[in-house]
């Protein structure tokens, strides 16, 4: 009698199974600073998720969004773990506009006024309407 597939499973265990994440306790860690939604929903590691449910999780600065097409507890091979969702995420940026992007060293502090405005005017943000 071949087993039975569960009908939900904890989001931090399908995010782990289906490889978005590399272990479970970094899924886990995800999920409690609020950078895995389920159905836009900001969860914590426990929600259950079942198909059709749609995941957001950033990863490395990235977006993921992955539609659940079947509930998976266990870590499986990364041909199968392909089937158990449909990945809409957006393509990543180019290399050459990434390599563009102002990056500050580590321990820098934080930006001053000129850089800060340097890093909009790069990035296409308009100026910031003040308050009255």
């Amino acid at each position: 009698m071949p087993p039975t597939q569960p009908s939900t499973a904890r989001v931090d265990s399908w995010t782990w199974a289906v490889r978005l994440f590399k272990t479970r306790s970094a899924a886990a860690t995800a999920c409690r600073g609020g950078h895995v939604k389920v159905n836009g929903v900001a969860v914590k590691p426990a929600h259950q998720v079942k198909p059709g449910d749609e995941v957001r999780a950033r990863i490395n600065g990235l977006d993921r969004i992955v539609v659940v097409e079947k509930v998976i507890t266990k870590r499986v091979g990364a041909a199968i773990a392909a089937q158990c969702l449909i990945d809409n995420s957006p393509a990543p940026p180019a290399p050459e506009i990434v390599a563009t992007m102002p990056r500050r060293d580590r321990g820098a502090g934080r930006p001053t006024k000129r850089e800060r405005r340097e890093t909009d005017r790069l990035l296409g943000r308009g100026p910031t309407a003040s308050p009255e």
